[in-house]
């Protein structure tokens, strides 16, 4: 078992029952073997493809959108961007390109990206060597200025924490590492995730959870931080509305799913992801007391911010190869079955205005 998990760096000792959150989470970051601190790539060599590296048509939207929310709450002086996991740096360089061309905008408007993986602001600095960037690892600076945060497919990198239920036995799933090699097994809840897994609604009937412990820990300073100065939080992510009672804990590697029974062999040499349960996350931002919009698909939000009619545009200066790319990327990003209907989209937020573009 040595040979195939790297323990350096970890707190995991052999024979202890490891939740599969802290499990996954020292997969994804751990400092010697680490996924997200060692090899991560993107792109159609890389293990995996985000819409900012499918085509910058999906960045120019967004960047747009937050231009909108900009003058929705009145055009402010100062306005704080924070992009949330900016992965290799395509997002928020296409962003500052649409920035710029709105001079009142860019001179209003600071950046700050918010990246844990030493290995990603290295590649997000060289990319992005000569912009007005700050790279953060705490919203404490943030002091002024309504604020809007972003995240595509932020949210279901971090990991989840399973929990089975029967009646009211709440029993945590665990790795437990021995000689003989990585088996899955339980352990009783703790009586404080317990509580909180109790006070939700959306999961009070399902007999296998994922609460999302780490990921409500990142939201808790996210919403404090939007409750104090306004604005909003847009995330982007491929989940569920209706309840799914099973584990969507994914491995990804070369573009590809893997089986996650493997994880062992692949100990920081692939992606792990699980599905976002929206409507979760929506009645976690409305216990924060924020408003939220309704949770719209990948497509709807895109179409209505004029994904198609800005691609028109685009087309009347390309070559008949550049218009069958463009028709592919439209596909990829809008079509039902591959990111359009999988991709949801939701906005939290505190302010007086309600008008946001994007989900009626």
């Amino acid at each position: 078992m040595k040979k195939k998990i790297n323990l350096k760096n970890s707190k995991f000792k052999l024979n202890t029952k490891v939740p599969v959150d802290e499990f996954c989470e020292n997969f994804l970051y751990n400092e010697a073997s680490g996924y997200y601190t060692n090899q991560i790539e993107f792109g159609k060599k890389g293990d995996f493809i985000t819409s900012p590296t499918i085509s910058n048509l999906f960045s120019e939207i967004i960047g747009i959108w937050i231009i909108s929310a900009w003058e929705n709450i009145g055009e402010p002086k100062k306005f704080n961007i924070v992009e949330l996991g900016p992965g290799d740096g395509s997002l928020v360089s296409i962003l500052i390109k649409v920035f710029k061309k709105f001079p009142k905008f860019y001179n209003s408007s600071k950046i700050y990206l918010y990246e844990k993986s030493k290995l990603l602001k290295k590649k997000q600095k060289v990319k992005l060597k000569n912009e007005n960037i700050k790279w953060i690892s705490s919203f404490n600076k943030i002091q002024s200025g309504p604020i809007i945060f972003f995240g595509n497919e932020f949210f279901d990198a971090i990991p989840v924490k399973q929990i089975l239920r029967n009646k009211n036995q709440f029993k945590e799933k665990c790795y437990l590492i021995n000689g003989n090699g990585l088996h899955e097994t339980f352990k009783k809840a703790s009586a404080k995730d317990i509580s909180k897994i109790k006070s939700f609604k959306i999961l009070k009937n399902l007999n296998f959870i994922e609460y999302p412990k780490l990921g409500f820990k990142e939201l808790n300073k996210i919403t404090k931080k939007i409750s104090s100065l306004t604005g909003g939080i847009l995330l982007i992510d491929y989940g569920y509305l209706n309840a799914i009672n099973k584990s969507t804990l994914q491995m990804v590697k070369n573009n590809k799913k893997i089986n996650i029974k493997t994880i062992d062999k692949n100990f920081g040499k692939a992606d792990i992801t699980s599905l976002v349960n929206f409507k979760l996350m929506k009645e976690y931002f409305e216990k924060n007391k924020l408003k939220v919009k309704n949770i719209v698909s990948q497509k709807f939000f895109l179409e209505r911010m004029g994904i198609i009619e800005r691609a028109k545009i685009l087309e009347k200066k390309m070559t008949t190869k550049e218009k069958m790319d463009m028709s592919n990327t439209l596909v990829r990003l809008l079509h039902k079955k591959i990111m359009g209907e999988l991709f949801k989209v939701i906005f939290a937020y505190k302010s007086k205005q309600n008008n946001f573009l994007g989900f009626n």
